[in-house]
């Protein structure tokens, strides 16, 4: 029984090597049509952590991917939808980007971040819980400090530019890992707000 659960706590070479793969495949081609830049990058900790975005581009992932370099292999959590795209769906799967149904209190998905966490992993997640076209226009959803209090593990807060152009140069901004801790719901409420305020701080250039 022990020898199991080693098992599922242990990082899983093959969505790693296959993420490896598409890094090496895509993010070429992400950086030639969105030419980027990261700042602070001396800001990502080593191990677990939640990688807390402002989301408004289906390019947003890669641009994350992109900003975090090769090395920091993270999960990304996706909506359900993309899971039934025909062969979207298992590409996505293979390199560890597993899928959360935004419809109802998906506990598969809480578990599957845990998990992942648990294992040493980083995970992003898009805190809005969708796109967005305007800044500070969606109340943060709570999924992302619940999981962060619980697991005892710091949040990463990243700015990404919402009006990006092709070929128009585009800075990924990484702030400062931190903790939080929450009891009661209305605690998780004020920390997700804060989690977008450290977010647009980053922005305004107003962070720390």
């Amino acid at each position: 029984m022990s020898g199991s659960m080693d098992e599922r706590q242990r990082p899983d070479e093959k969505q790693r090597r296959t993420f490896d793969r598409l890094y090496a495949l895509v993010i070429p081609i992400v950086k030639l049509l969105y030419p980027m830049k990261s700042s602070g990058r001396e800001n990502i900790p080593e191990g677990p952590a939640l990688v807390c975005a402002n989301h408004s581009n289906m390019v947003d992932p890669f641009l994350v991917a992109a900003a975090f370099g090769r090395k920091n292999f993270m999960h990304f959590m996706a909506k359900l939808e993309l899971s039934a795209v025909p062969v979207v769906g298992a590409v996505l799967r293979s390199c560890g980007v597993y899928f959360v149904d935004r419809g109802r209190q998906d506990i598969d998905a809480i578990r599957n971040t845990m998990r992942f966490l648990k294992r040493g992993e980083k995970v992003c997640m898009f805190p809005e819980g969708t796109r967005t076209s305007e800044d500070n226009s969606v109340e943060a959803k709570t999924g992302a400090v619940r999981i962060a209090s619980r697991m005892k593990v710091p949040i990463v807060p990243v700015y990404i530019p919402r009006r990006k152009k092709v070929f128009a140069r585009t800075e990924v901004l990484i702030g400062e890992p931190f903790l939080v801790e929450g009891k009661t719901h209305e605690d998780y409420v004020e920390l997700a707000d804060g989690v977008m305020e450290r977010i647009y701080e980053l922005r305004d250039g107003t962070a720390g």
